[in-house]
């Protein structure tokens, strides 16, 4: 009689994959509502083409492969590459430039490495990044302003209309973001002064403060359904405000902290980005560590870089070292504890 050899844990339950990013799609949900409300109709068309552009990739290079398509895509993991790409990209993004982000992320960031499991790289980041560096003008004077600032925020069809065939400029409902706001004005103004800008409202930053809470109740959901565990986002914003505390606690040089938590993707890229379990570190030391390390990286690259906002470089530059991290934090093996030191007993 022939048995299966099979590689412990034995143990099973229902968090398939399917189930886990199915959940982490709707998680996303508080936040994508507070971004349609608060700077309009730009991310959701950005996320359902993106979402659906990364199915159709993901199934034409199954195809190419002779791997069982739809089995594949019943993952949810290519829908979910999408739907991060579709919440980072700017509103206003040309439909090229979130095509080009697409594909990158389907073909060159996973699919290149053998698919779900195998890529040592967060996908969405990989194209986020990728057209950062490649599209720098359409990537940073595309972000809508907020509701009730400047011209009317445009309908559904507008937005449709300006993302897919650039028949007007859509320069009279775009601003730059906070971040990019105070990091420039701060080098000729004062706090006091850069603050009066419209982009942060009566809060924080307007509109993203909001933005940032939607992400982080939806975070929280996965940590409340042990989804994710909570040492990558807390270690990270606890890296994050560290740093700001040390080093920007004189507001005329550097954004405060209430800005890097509640402006730009912070609470994305904590709680849905730097959570991928394919390419964050797996030990409970190690997830602090690698959390740690892209919080650092986040506000180095935020206030000395050439990037107002630093999320996929911080998440890419951490799954360089999660190999080195893991091999360093493996927990000791079930059953074995640490040698005790003996005193021997002097005559």
């Amino acid at each position: 009689m022939a048995f299966l050899r099979l590689s412990s844990p034995h143990a099973h339950g229902p968090q398939r994959t399917s189930r886990v990013m199915f959940w982490v799609i709707l998680a996303t949900l508080p936040g994508l509502l507070a971004q349609t409300l608060w700077f309009g109709w730009g991310n959701l068309v950005n996320t359902v083409f993106c979402v659906a552009l990364a199915l159709l990739t993901e199934g034409v290079i199954l195809l190419l492969r002779k791997r069982p398509v739809a089995f594949f895509l019943k993952d949810n993991t290519a829908a979910v590459t999408g739907l991060l790409l579709g919440l980072s990209l700017p509103p206003f993004a040309p439909w090229w430039v979130c095509a080009v982000a697409v594909v990158v992320a389907i073909l060159l960031a996973k699919q290149l490495y053998g698919g779900l499991g195998s890529n040592p790289f967060n996908p969405a980041m990989v194209g986020y990044a990728l057209v950062l560096v490649s599209f720098p003008v359409a990537m940073t004077t595309n972000w809508a302003s907020p509701t009730g600032l400047g011209a009317d925020t445009p309908g559904l069809l507008h937005t449709i209309a300006l993302n897919f065939t650039g028949a007007e400029p859509v320069d009279g409902y775009t601003m730059a973001t906070p971040l990019d706001v105070y990091k420039h004005d701060i080098k000729t103004h004062l706090s006091s002064q850069v603050l009066q800008n419209p982009a942060f409202g009566d809060f924080v930053s307007k509109g993203w403060e909001w933005v940032n809470l939607g992400f982080l109740a939806g975070g929280l959901l996965l940590i409340a359904l042990r989804l994710i565990t909570w040492h990558i986002p807390v270690s990270l914003l606890a890296a994050l405000s560290l740093m700001s505390l040390a080093f920007g606690w004189d507001p005329d040089r550097y954004a405060p902290l209430t800005i890097h938590l509640l402006s730009g993707a912070t609470m994305l890229g904590a709680f849905f980005i730097a959570t991928d379990p394919v390419t964050a570190a797996t030990s409970r030391k190690g997830k602090l560590v690698y959390g740690a390390g892209i919080g650092i990286l986040l506000y180095i690259i935020r206030t000395w870089g050439s990037y107002p906002d630093a999320v996929a470089f911080a998440v890419l530059l951490m799954n360089f070292a999660v190999p080195f991290i893991d091999y360093y934090t493996q927990p000791r093996t079930y059953g074995h504890q640490k040698a005790r030191r003996v005193k021997s007993d002097q005559a």
